[in-house]
């Protein structure tokens, strides 16, 4: 029926803006949240108020909870048509070391009231483990050797269990490095500049990559195209080992190429985080995510997208 506040009745669903709820809303978030535009009406979670002001002036309504406090989560429940959950697990000890206890918590308020029409959820191709340089496709047995990992190969399950059980068309991105001139920390420039070394060619491994606007458009294009409880690895173009990505972008910048070394030598001078990046070696396979998402890369390489 007509009223004031709408005269021409309520509006067809076709021409209703769908709701989009982004968890973890970080710099891909905001991403997603410029390239979506005027399509949905975004609501953004975030624990802090001190980020509301800038969600709001992105164009997102800012829900304040905690996935840390899962009672801070009820209202969340049958608010999104659409959610888009791109927050890490927290980091986790012991017996739970391997469990994703923000994912459950949201994956149970999911499910209170009306469950989301569509879920999609940003994982990690360290779910792969180490391939030995094989390439990978989606099919390939998960190997997670790193808690860290581990923790998201948990997300992944509870994810699919809610994609099963409710009839949500849920769909999981694999994603690997992140880079992007205009992203916080998101070149190796000042890797290069601290001269931190890389492994001589018989001892490196492959490294994947993805430039954050193209990740962001592979969440758009999963949002609207991903298939039921379907996995994207979300990867460009490139096939470089670690050392050759760095020797690049070293040309790219004008800067030194960095130290080779050997295994045994990066051990006893890199910290363990960076040497377990060094552990794992894959080339990630992206036809599905060209066939099925429709998704064409803006930056198809990083030597495109370093420039």
């Amino acid at each position: 029926m007509p009223s004031n506040t709408q005269p021409l009745g309520a509006l067809p669903a076709r021409f209703r803006r769908q709701r989009l709820l982004i968890v973890g809303c970080g710099d891909i978030g905001l991403r997603v949240l410029r390239r979506v535009g005027a399509r949905m009406r975004v609501m953004a979670l975030t624990s802090s108020p001190e980020r509301a002001p800038a969600l709001r002036a992105a164009g997102a309504v800012p829900l304040l909870g905690d996935l840390d406090a899962p009672a801070t989560l009820r209202r969340l429940a049958g608010l999104g048509l659409c959610v888009l959950h791109l927050a890490p697990p927290a980091r986790e000890e012991g017996a739970d070391a391997g469990r994703d206890r923000r994912t459950e918590a949201l994956m149970n308020t999911l499910r209170l009231r009306t469950p989301p029409r569509v879920l999609v959820y940003g994982s990690t191709s360290g779910v792969y483990g180490d391939c030995a340089g094989a390439r990978v496709p989606e099919t390939r047995a998960l190997r997670a050797a790193t808690a860290r990992a581990q923790r998201r190969v948990d997300a992944e399950q509870r994810v699919r269990w809610l994609g099963r059980s409710a009839g949500v068309r849920a769909s999981i991105l694999r994603i690997p490095g992140i880079y992007a001139p205009d992203r916080e920390g998101g070149t190796p420039h000042a890797r290069l500049l601290r001269g931190t070394p890389v492994l001589r060619a018989e001892d490196d491994v492959y490294t994947n990559h993805i430039h954050a606007d193209d990740l962001a458009g592979a969440c758009v294009a999963a949002l609207y195209r991903g298939r039921p409880q379907r996995v994207f690895n979300v990867n460009d173009d490139s096939d470089l080992k670690m050392g050759d990505y760095f020797d690049l972008a070293a040309d790219l910048y004008g800067l030194p190429r960095p130290r080779r070394v050997s295994r045994a030598q990066a051990q006893q001078q890199l910290a363990p985080l960076l040497l377990s990046f060094m552990g794992e070696s894959r080339r990630l396979d992206n036809t599905r995510m060209k066939r099925e998402l429709r998704l064409a890369l803006r930056h198809s390489t990083v030597r495109h997208g370093l420039r």
